[in-house]
């Protein structure tokens, strides 16, 4: 019997990977939506409501645009941010590995803020106009934090609840821990220190931050952070006291995970420490806290303070190590879904030809 007005009989697997964002361009006139957007969301910033409209739109959103579109620029490529370059081509290469697994496999990705044909919305989307049944989203959160992993799930799973038809969803866990991750970090910073004539005194890993209130209300970040800190002083070969863990990027006045990064860079010239290697494991792809924060930001008083050298290790980026360690830990998630060779599509079933 013919199926009534059932249009799509493929099966598919989407893996949806999930970024934070980018603005379109490094200037203050596309900067400013996206900051309003990152900014306004309720994950990102909790203060009551009102007071933070008040500070956002007749503050921050007056002042910041234009200093964070200077920042920008200095990273800014000819193809665009770093951040969307390197999604761009990790999802390609995945997209290339899971051809040779399953053709019936289809990689995208989507941005939490930023421009609408790089939206979550809009990779969900796509994924169900080529077929897919199953969506297994990857964020590009390593530590879980309200403040990026939920916010990503608020965007995902609201927009899946707006279709007739919702596909089986499957989130992959934070993978702080997971073996595959801490051997790309692994593999990147031992790679890194190849190249170098001289061994860096002190390696320094730096996280994003975020406010000590949330930890207190729950969020699991900073335990995460420190997990994945200890993982890879297990792995790399170094002494007990060569490495450091820091936190990045607070804002306003409220006290921050600490030990702050930049407080603790400017303090290791006095120290003797005048030699140091910066790393971000927290960040899978490079981007301003990155590339800017830690590589111009955090260089220039460190020089002033009598340091000597300081090398900023390039993020996984679209490095082999790391595209193969997310190949294994999608694999791991799909698990059944693979398994199972006896897919049914909608043309298996019978249904009415009339109302």
């Amino acid at each position: 019997m013919k199926c009534f007005g059932c249009k799509n009989t493929n099966d598919k697997i989407g893996i949806l990977i999930a970024q934070l964002g980018t603005p379109k361009s490094p200037t203050a006139k596309d900067l400013r939506p996206y900051l309003r957007e990152f900014l306004g969301d309720r994950r990102v910033i909790e203060k009551p409501r009102i007071l933070w409209w008040l500070i956002l739109n007749l503050i921050i959103l007056v002042i910041r645009p234009k200093r964070s579109a200077r920042l920008y620029k200095r990273i800014w490529t000819s193809e665009g941010s770093p951040l969307l370059v390197f999604t761009k081509s990790l999802t390609s290469k995945l997209q290339n590995e899971f051809k040779s697994i399953d053709s019936n496999i289809e990689v995208s990705f989507g941005m939490r803020y930023g421009e609408k044909k790089y939206r979550i919305e809009t990779a969900i989307d796509d994924l169900l106009e080529k077929g897919c049944k199953r969506i297994l989203l990857f964020n590009m959160y390593p530590q879980y934090s309200a403040t990026t992993t939920a916010s990503n799930y608020d965007s995902f799973f609201k927009h899946l609840l707006k279709r007739r038809y919702v596909p089986t969803v499957k989130v992959v866990e934070p993978y702080y821990d997971h073996p595959e991750y801490i051997e790309a970090l692994t593999t990147m910073i031992n790679e890194e220190y190849s190249k170098y004539d001289k061994r860096p005194q002190k390696l320094v890993l730096s996280y994003h931050g975020i406010p000590q209130e949330y930890v207190v209300k729950g969020d699991p970040y900073c335990c995460q952070c420190v997990s994945t800190t200890k993982a890879l002083e297990k792995k790399l070969n170094f002494e007990k006291d060569e490495i450091i863990h820091t936190f990045q990027s607070r804002s306003g006045r409220d006290p921050w995970l600490q030990p702050y990064t930049d407080y603790t860079i400017d303090e290791l010239p006095e120290k003797g420490i005048k030699d140091i290697a910066v790393f971000a494991p927290g960040f899978p792809t490079d981007c301003l806290e990155t590339l800017d924060e830690l590589g111009n930001e955090a260089s220039e008083p460190f020089h002033e303070a009598g340091g000597e050298t300081l090398r900023l290790i390039p993020c996984l980026n679209d490095h082999p190590r790391w595209i193969e360690a997310m190949k294994n830990i999608i694999l791991e998630e799909l698990g059944s879904w693979l398994d199972d060779k006896k897919k049914l599509t909608f043309a298996s079933f019978s249904c009415p030809s009339k109302l």
